[in-house]
């Protein structure tokens, strides 16, 4: 969960958020869906953001059935597929949602 202050700190990456779910034409629920896992799991530092980003915007692909392929939506949000690879799955564990088996 997250605080409305996280919100306000974090304003220039929910913008980026929205310009890549533009690019990548998601749908309204799986932008929310971004954006609430990216507020509850975003690093403190800025450096750490775009990966966080990136894997946020795919696991609520996953979670919202608006599936991008990993490889798009680095490509989109400018990090490398192995990052959002690397990343989702212990994101959607701090987020306290169970990753899929698979």
């Amino acid at each position: 969960m997250y605080r409305a202050r996280d919100e306000r700190d974090n304003r220039e990456w929910l913008a980026e958020l929205d310009s890549a779910a533009d690019a990548l034409d998601l749908d309204p629920a799986t932008r929310d869906r971004a954006a609430d896992l990216f507020l509850s799991t975003a690093p403190e530092n800025d450096r750490s953001k775009p990966a966080a980003l990136a894997a946020s915007v795919y696991a609520a692909g996953l979670i919202a059935g608006d599936r991008r392929s990993q490889t798009a939506v680095a490509e989109t949000v400018g990090v490398a597929r192995l990052t959002i690879q690397n990343r989702w799955r212990d994101l959607l564990r701090e987020a306290g949602l169970d990753p899929p088996a698979w």
